[in-house]
């Protein structure tokens, strides 16, 4: 089922699916936050939700090799971090 051959293999592989429970933490509190607010909302804990998936899932596809995972991971990092520059920018503005 989860095709590993060892110990490290099998780390490798909850690792992944860590980094996958991240990932899908950020669709979880966007939908309650969307909820509360009875609109589209998106909370900045999305973003935060997404880098740390993202940083794994991009650890994960780095030692597999598989480098249609890493570009996809490495260029959705980039716009998450752009996108919390941004908010932080606006807040520093505000403030």
């Amino acid at each position: 089922m989860l095709h590993v051959n060892s110990w490290e293999e099998f780390v490798w592989v909850l690792t992944g699916f860590m980094g996958q429970m991240l990932f899908t933490m950020r669709f979880l509190v966007q939908w309650i936050s969307s909820e509360r607010a009875n609109r589209s909302v998106m909370p900045v804990a999305f973003w935060y939700f997404s880098i740390l998936g993202g940083l794994v899932l991009l650890s994960y596809a780095l030692w597999r090799r598989d480098p249609v995972f890493v570009l996809g991971q490495a260029s959705g990092l980039l716009i998450y971090a752009r996108n919390l520059w941004l908010i932080h920018a606006e807040r520093r503005q505000h403030a």
